[in-house]
């Protein structure tokens, strides 16, 4: 399905449903939250600025979700609408991840959460739904597509393939996770990525484009009440959401190696809190960073979070627009 101009519309109106519904139901979800409590608790060793932020509502996410879910809706009307589907699935899958962690933490108190093998054995479980219904329904391999090589796929075959993507998946969701730490900047880094999968399933013919104009519309009308200041943060439930929607629109279009580009950012953040971690306890309490993850390390030097956000996502176009060349 290659879209020409008779098929905008299949673009357009996801686009816009997911922004509508996104930016309205922002002015219901922000104050029900607050009644709730359901606010963000920020580290006291961070940058002052942040310690301002405390109070502000978590869980965000559910509403570009939400907006996500409508347009879905929508595209479920359409006669082709399969690739859309696992996308959702695996989107919506991590977001549940990431809401049930939220509501221990932020609900009902607990500082805890889920503990952190809990989270693994669930998103294990979700990628490993998602890759079922992608192999069995959309009859989609799991091999993927080498950067820069036309025609030229890795393949590990069924039970290295299956490895593979549990290991991109959870990989991704990590990454999006560790980014989401300054007003804007997830969301801003992932509409830039939402805009390459677009234009890559444009010119492979993908169907699961609707699904990432629905995310870029969803995220833009978030934008409106989470750019600088924040009057909500999305959370785990929609960190973890959009690592999964990053990581299925990538294997509808055999496309997950592509994501150390075009995700750069998020595998930046995730590698200099390891390096962290690693280099403090061998050096018994030296730090490379002056705070992990690596947004925190910009902000500590004098950036503001505007700027933090405005590189972070100058950085994350240029890869896409690179990574367009190594589609083909």
């Amino acid at each position: 399905m290659i879209y020409r101009e008779a098929d905008l519309s299949a673009l357009v109106i996801p686009f816009m449903i997911a922004f509508a519904v996104t930016l309205v139901s922002g002015r219901f979800l922000i104050p029900f939250l607050r009644r709730l409590k359901a606010g963000q608790t920020e580290r006291t060793d961070g940058p002052q600025s942040h310690l301002a932020k405390t109070g502000t509502p978590n869980m965000g996410g559910l509403m570009f979700l939400l907006g996500l879910a409508a347009a879905a809706a929508y595209c479920a009307i359409q006669a082709d609408n399969r690739e859309v589907i696992p996308v959702l699935i695996l989107t919506a899958g991590f977001g549940l991840v990431g809401f049930i962690d939220d509501y221990i933490k932020v609900v009902l108190k607990r500082s805890m959460g889920l503990r952190a093998w809990q989270k693994m054995i669930l998103q294990i479980l979700v990628s490993l739904g998602f890759a079922w219904y992608v192999m069995e329904i959309n009859k989609i391999p799991l091999s993927m597509k080498i950067p820069f090589m036309p025609g030229t796929f890795l393949d590990f075959g069924f039970y290295g393939n299956m490895a593979a993507l549990v290991f991109i998946a959870v990989a991704t969701v990590n990454g999006t996770n560790f980014t989401d730490g300054v007003d804007g900047l997830s969301s801003s880094v992932t509409v830039a990525v939402s805009l390459f999968l677009v234009l890559a399933a444009c010119l492979t013919g993908s169907a699961s484009a609707p699904a990432g104009a629905a995310m870029i519309g969803g995220l833009l009308a978030f934008l409106v009440y989470n750019a600088y200041p924040a009057r909500i943060f999305m959370g785990d439930t929609g960190s973890l959401a959009l690592g999964g929607f990053v990581a299925g629109m990538a294997y509808m279009m055999q496309l997950p190696l592509f994501i150390p580009i075009v995700g750069f950012i998020y595998m930046i953040e995730v590698i200099s809190v390891m390096i962290q971690v690693v280099y403090f306890k061998a050096s018994k309490g030296k730090r490379i960073f002056r705070m992990a993850p690596i947004h925190h390390h910009f902000e500590m030097g004098g950036w503001s979070e505007v700027r933090v956000v405005a590189v972070f996502t100058i950085v994350t176009v240029l890869l896409c627009a690179a990574a367009l060349l190594g589609v083909w």
